[in-house]
């Protein structure tokens, strides 16, 4: 459930519970909306990505490695041996979802954004249940 932020009719600010993707050791992400209207659906987004399947899961962080392999800025920065796929959630974190007004309010559409221990952004897109998009462009998609 979001705790939605009192922000005298500026677009919705809240925070939310993530279940697998965390934010640099706590598991509290942001939740921004366009507008206030958007609650309920963003509530629809947040649900969605507490319940990604495991297969989109593992493709998502296979995104997210690629991301670090092609986009390390960080010189230090080395990849990890990953014996599991999602080995790669422990060098990232992530911040905030965000939650456009919707083509259509039956398809669950929203961009999970972070970063990597790499030294670069990395984010997602998740449209109409599908992963769309997993990179460093993911607000010029």
């Amino acid at each position: 459930m979001i705790k939605w932020q009192d922000n005298d009719g500026q677009p919705g600010e809240g925070i939310f519970i993530s279940t697998l993707f965390k934010n640099d050791g706590s598991d509290e992400l942001f939740v921004y909306t366009e507008n206030k209207s958007l609650k309920e659906y963003a509530q629809k987004c947040v649900d969605s990505l507490n319940s990604l399947s495991d297969d989109m899961v593992d493709e998502i962080c296979r995104g997210i490695a690629e991301s670090a392999a092609e986009n390390a800025v960080e010189e230090e920065f080395e990849m990890p041996e990953l014996d599991n796929i999602r080995d790669i959630l422990n060098c990232c974190w992530f911040t905030a979802v965000y939650v456009s007004i919707p083509e259509n309010e039956d398809k669950i559409s929203y961009i999970v954004e972070g970063e990597g221990d790499w030294g670069e952004v990395v984010g997602f897109i998740i449209k109409d249940g599908k992963l769309a998009y997993t990179g460093v462009d993911y607000f010029d998609q």
